[in-house]
């Protein structure tokens, strides 16, 4: 398995999943940013601006309870192109002039009902490339990604917004997510489903029940989904919080992911890991008590980045379950923290939304974070010792 970077891009196909997930995320960026701006100069509202940019998420428990199967019973090629697809053509719904404001959220939802799918297809088939040790320290990467791709895609649609109009800012996005499903296709190599049958929802149920019926496990999903949703409803407030400075709050938050995820996946040995990712998640909300007193715009970038080193706590809890779980079920228990975590961050948006408009934003920021260090503290008895070897897969567990 490799252990460096230069030794990670000459594994066979990382290369091309390395692109797809960062183009991926460079159209989310942009068309997200440009969406969020559309809503709130439209309507004014803190609420509806903060759904716009985070709504999909919410969609996402829909996913998980009915289409999260499809992440191990579809051929993972297809199922990433498809995807892209459905996306670019979402998203360039979404640009048509004088879109009633209910058919822009009807397109927001169905775009996170699909994308429910889309986490565990990509990080079940990384799981494949890079079993074993190997994929944390591709996770780690790919979470590095984001970080670049949200700090240029931020700036960059920050500046698109301004020369090309929100709408055609949408545009662009979705012309990346057609280059997303290119790259997948033309890419990335055949490789079956990892499980028989087909998907459905019973099948879904099926495995999602068998994957919560673990004490343990449980108890890391909970601290994959709730404290990072809670500090996700802090950035949905960027735009009404500092509507002109908006990218660059959101670009050095993403600089702040890079930096974590870096540190921790390339040079946080095993035997530390389970030790800090309670520390990383208290970091993630801590610095966001510094808006309960409205700090100057050069306070807050500095409190945010801070506070967004903590989001690589994700990747340590990703790596304790793993080993908490069987490997014909990898992609749906990725899937399912993936959409458990994107629809707590539409949960907290929508939370921090409601709470913004009675309250400023900067002191709803303070209020989200205080909830989050309080879940962090609650969870800790639960998530303490190591985890305990998982059986291998039964026949049944494939059907």
């Amino acid at each position: 398995m490799p252990t460096t970077y230069r030794g990670l891009f000459r594994t066979p196909e990382f290369a091309p999943l390395f692109a797809t997930a960062s183009v991926q995320i460079a159209a989310t960026t942009v068309s997200g940013l440009a969406l969020g701006t559309l809503v709130y100069t439209a309507t004014g509202s803190p609420l509806l601006s903060a759904l716009s940019m985070f709504g999909p998420s919410l969609a996402q428990v829909i996913g998980a309870t009915a289409l999260l199967s499809a992440a191990d019973r579809l051929p993972p090629r297809a199922a990433t192109a498809g995807l892209a697809l459905a996306f670019g053509s979402g998203t360039a719904l979404l640009a048509v002039p004088g879109l009633p404001m209910w058919a822009v959220f009807a397109v927001i939802m169905f775009l996170g009902l699909v994308g429910a799918v889309g986490g565990g297809v990509r990080y079940g088939l990384l799981s494949e490339i890079l079993p074993g040790e190997g994929y944390l320290l591709g996770r780690s990467v790919l979470n590095m990604s984001v970080g670049i791709m949200q700090i240029c895609g931020f700036a960059v649609g920050g500046g698109l917004v301004t020369v090309l109009s929100p709408r055609g800012t949408l545009l662009t996005g979705a012309a990346l997510y057609l280059v997303t499903a290119a790259v997948a296709r033309f890419g990335l190599s055949g490789r079956p489903p990892r499980a028989s049958g087909r998907p459905s929802i019973a099948a879904t149920w099926r495995t999602n029940a068998r994957l919560l019926s673990s004490r343990p496990r449980r108890y890391v999903y909970l601290a994959l989904w709730v404290p990072n949703g809670l500090i996700v409803g802090c950035e949905s407030l960027f735009i009404p919080y500092a509507p002109r400075h908006a990218g660059l709050l959101f670009a050095f938050a993403a600089g702040g992911m890079l930096l974590g995820d870096t540190l921790t996946g390339r040079f946080v040995p095993p035997g530390l890991r389970r030790s800090l990712d309670a520390p990383l998640r208290l970091l993630l909300a801590a610095p966001y008590l510094v808006f309960a007193a409205h700090p100057g715009l050069t306070i807050a970038v500095a409190a945010i980045t801070l506070a967004s080193i903590g989001y690589s706590a994700t990747l340590l809890l990703q790596d304790r379950l793993m080993a908490l779980t069987p490997k014909d079920v990898h992609g749906q228990a990725l899937g399912l923290h993936s959409a458990g975590m994107l629809t707590m961050q539409g949960v907290g948006a929508a939370l921090a939304g409601a709470v913004a408009q009675h309250v400023s934003p900067a002191t709803a920021m303070a209020v989200m974070a205080a909830a989050s260090v309080t879940v962090t503290v609650l969870l800790a008895p639960g998530l303490r010792g190591e985890p305990a070897p998982v059986p291998e897969a039964s026949p049944q567990s494939a059907a």
